[in-house]
């Protein structure tokens, strides 16, 4: 379980004076080597990168050839202060993806290490601005979506699963976890028969997909509508990416505070363990490659989507 880590990890997060910086000292504690923190300043403020890389048995960081899975936890911000007072529900994004890191850092130092790398990225900012949108009011950012990416996507990531608070929306009215599609190069691909045994197994219940439009897996600023970020790492990889939507029954507002549900975001927490536990023994993947070759020799390549398209 991962409890204690979820619990830990929202009680620093859970503070004006969160920050990067002492997400690091956490995980280094927990045995993190090299935790990477990067202040960025946008045109909205400034937030903290957290990257960090937990070394498997036959991963590429020991010169093995098991693949690499990104965790990616999305949001915009952790606190809208001073406009909202504490933690607000859009922070569960970098909550499960530190929280995973933590947990995954243990099982190392106790002998449980995976067979592929496991690179954890996210960032921390405890005063992000907030913006208007439809139904709820979205969490901003301090800076733009292709930092964010540039900051959070890395090349060495072979698939990703891109963990984002999901609440404010009317499309799934379910209270835990759901996983999207997979996504790769502007395909929108069939749903993982293998991660869907994983979200079985650590929910005891049928699995609950977020159902992902054309318009989700285009860039931000473009001016499409989007249901969040949480797919918005593919617009900047070639990597199979996979959403894990943090989802409530009613649409509540990313903005708003005393709506984080720990329970579902320990559930998330232990599915993308087990993913990554799985996907490092070659027992889940994201996708049929061979499929996805035919699909792109029948119907060409649908890579313009991960662009800002001809206006640009």
């Amino acid at each position: 379980m991962s409890w204690r880590h979820v619990l830990n990890l929202f009680d620093l997060l859970d503070s004006p004076a969160a920050s990067g910086t002492a997400a690091a000292d956490l995980l280094t504690a927990l045995g993190a080597e090299d935790v990477v923190v990067t202040p960025v300043t946008g045109p909205k403020g400034t937030t903290e990168f957290v990257r960090l890389t937990i070394p498997g048995t036959d991963g590429r960081s020991a010169g093995g050839s098991a693949p690499t899975l990104g965790i990616v936890g999305r949001l915009g911000g952790l606190g809208a202060r001073p406009e909202q007072i504490g933690f607000v529900s859009d922070g569960d994004g970098a909550l499960a993806a530190l929280s995973a890191a933590a947990k995954l850092l243990e099982m190392a130092s106790r002998g449980d290490r995976l067979p592929g790398d496991v690179v954890v990225a996210t960032h921390v900012d405890p005063d992000a601005p907030t913006r208007p949108h439809d139904p709820v009011p979205f969490m901003d950012s301090a800076i733009d979506m292709s930092v964010t990416n540039q900051y959070e996507v890395l090349p060495e990531m072979d698939a990703i699963l891109s963990i984002d608070t999901t609440r404010g929306n009317r499309i799934v009215n379910h209270r835990g976890f759901a996983i999207t599609p997979t996504i790769k190069e502007g395909w929108i691909l069939r749903v993982s028969e293998t991660l869907l045994d994983c979200v079985e197994r650590t929910t005891g219940l049928n699995p609950v997909v977020l159902p992902i439009t054309t318009q989700d897996i285009t860039p931000y600023g473009n001016g499409a509508y989007h249901v969040n970020s949480i797919v918005q790492p593919t617009t900047a990889t070639s990597a199979p990416v996979v959403g894990v939507a943090l989802t409530a029954v009613t649409a509540v507002p990313g903005s708003a505070t005393g709506a984080s549900d720990l329970q579902a975001v320990e559930s998330a927490v232990r599915f993308v363990i087990e993913v990554a536990k799985d996907y490092g023994r070659g027992i889940a993947s994201f996708l049929d490659e061979e499929e996805f070759a035919d699909l792109v020799s029948r119907y060409g390549s649908l890579a313009h989507l991960q662009t800002m398209g001809a206006d640009s």
